[in-house]
């Protein structure tokens, strides 16, 4: 059973909701030790002070700010937990939003807000008034000797919440060099009109049970077979190669075909025949029909 790993209250208005918060991930990652290659021996690593062999515990570790190189300023827990301790324990409500408005780059991780002892009713209240008017609350809390902001948002009956990153972490692309180039090449409507139907081929409902961390797969598969006693052989690899201006209409095409073959078991390549065959008959229906007329009028004649 998952543990609460932090609990407060929520506050909006004159409303106080007391909660506990769960993580809402579960972490997929494989662990790899450290070993001496020659003898498999664990490697280990220690907190010691610079300059000296002398391992420093665990309780004598304190965080500190560096002023100028080697001039620090201490800071214990008990200082830094004096800096707000109003907020300590309030998930206090700022806004509420509509959540398509909020821009994916801003989330972190995601959190499950169960209802305290006692507040199940006001919880229940929170999370459906939440629901049905299809908004998202923007609020602030410390948690982890940090202040963060975060999205509260309803989810069948159960508040989630986000954190998300402050407005000053998230790196706008005119900071960044070189992101794109000073000359914006130009694109043909033509080529734009063939992306948007490669990217509408390919488009589809989201469904999160779809997609699995293959790499993770892979590494177990790999850690079975070595433990087995099989040689693993790395296959080579080739990089993709860059589509060039020149064959951009080119790959376009072919990928767009590549998704109508993929979608009909690669039976869809022999559909456009019949048309013409199609077009043919009815042309020759047509000409046939004409010459009957002819005929006709000539005998009447």
């Amino acid at each position: 059973m998952a543990r609460a790993i932090w609990s407060g209250t929520i506050s909006f208005g004159l409303l106080n909701v007391p909660v506990r918060m769960y993580s809402a991930v579960a972490r997929r990652n494989i662990a790899l030790r450290e070993i001496r290659d020659s003898d498999s021996a664990r490697i280990k690593h220690r907190r010691v002070a610079e300059g000296t062999d002398e391992e420093v515990p665990y309780e004598n570790i304190v965080k500190a700010y560096e002023l100028t190189p080697g001039q620090y300023v201490p800071l214990t827990k008990d200082e830094m937990a004096a800096l707000a301790p109003e907020k300590t324990r309030a998930i206090d409500v700022q806004d509420f939003v509509d959540i398509e408005e909020i821009d994916p780059m801003y989330f972190n991780s995601p959190y499950y807000l169960g209802p305290a002892e006692g507040a199940e009713k006001a919880y229940s209240l929170l999370a459906k008034a939440m629901e049905s008017s299809g908004k998202a609350a923007i609020a602030r809390f410390v948690f982890r000797n940090k202040e963060h902001l975060s999205a509260i948002r309803p989810a069948d009956g159960v508040l989630t919440l986000t954190t998300m990153r402050f407005h000053d972490e998230v790196v706008p692309p005119d900071e960044l060099d070189d992101l794109l180039p000073d000359k914006k090449p130009k694109v043909a409507k033509r080529e734009q009109q063939m992306a948007e139907q490669l990217i509408d081929s390919l488009s589809t409902e989201f469904e999160p049970n779809q997609y699995r961390d293959e790499y993770r797969e892979q590494l177990l598969a790999l850690i079975e077979q070595k433990a087995e006693g099989k040689e693993i052989v790395a296959p080579e690899v080739e990089e993709p190669k860059a589509t060039k201006a020149p064959d951009l209409m080119a790959a376009l095409e072919e990928s767009i075909a590549a998704v109508k073959d993929k979608g009909s078991g690669g039976k869809k390549a022999a559909k456009p025949k019949p048309k013409a065959a199609a077009k043919k008959s009815k042309s020759k229906s047509k000409a046939k029909s004409k010459s009957s007329s002819r005929s006709k009028a000539k005998a009447s004649k």
